[in-house]
């Protein structure tokens, strides 16, 4: 019987990756680097020092990572703060619907504490939620179940008892080896076989999601 549920935040939550490789995009080309949505996938469900080691590692050790990090960063949070955060379709609802029957909501996000709070707060959602994990409050980031175990923990549910919402391939692989039931909501990236083998549910979107979980709670 499923009491918790456990959300991924960008890509799922909020349309947020979306405005971010828009941002890298438009920051690579002004500074002459070579860049395309395939590079961006690469980075999507990591936490910042393997994105960051990623950089490095392509464009070498030279590469001004943390001054166009921090750009990028400042520009989406000036991007939420005029003009609100990108919420996805459905949200509201989904969050409603748990809450309506009693289920704990956990964020597990590797994103900052202060981005994901500055993003909660402006599509007005933070009172869904009994706990956050955020990238900072874990030593192994996703695919490690960490981060989902954590959450678990937070909100004082087994992990089989959880529901995990995901949409990128390291967040999944995160939830599936937590134990979780696993919904998958695919953002840029569309599932390959093998994720699809962690994958429990997938959904086009979440107001799919929520009638995925009308047969499950």
């Amino acid at each position: 019987m499923i009491k918790g549920a456990v959300f991924d935040m960008d890509g799922l939550m909020f349309d947020s990756e979306r405005i971010t490789y828009n941002g890298w995009q438009k920051l690579m080309d002004e500074n002459g680097y070579e860049y395309s949505i395939d590079v961006f996938k690469q980075t999507v469900g990591r936490r910042k020092k393997e994105v960051e080691q990623f950089y490095y590692s392509k464009y070498g050790k030279d590469f001004p990572y943390r001054k166009l990090s921090e750009i990028q960063r400042n520009n989406y949070i000036n991007f939420v703060m005029t003009k609100g955060a990108p919420v996805k379709k459905g949200l509201y609802e989904i969050l409603e619907f748990l809450k309506e029957h009693d289920i704990k909501i956990a964020l597990a996000t590797s994103t900052s504490r202060q981005t994901s709070l500055i993003n909660l707060e402006s599509a007005k959602v933070e009172k869904y939620f009994d706990a956050l994990v955020c990238g900072e409050d874990v030593t192994n980031g996703k695919p490690d179940p960490e981060v989902f175990l954590t959450a678990a923990k937070k909100i004082g549910i087994e992990p089989e008892q959880c529901v995990a919402f995901e949409d990128s391939f390291n967040g999944i692989r995160s939830a599936f080896a937590a134990g979780m039931t696993t919904v998958m909501v695919p953002d840029f990236i569309q599932p390959t076989d093998e994720i699809l083998t962690m994958v429990n549910y997938l959904c086009s979107d979440l107001p799919n999601a929520v009638e995925v979980l009308k047969n499950v709670i």
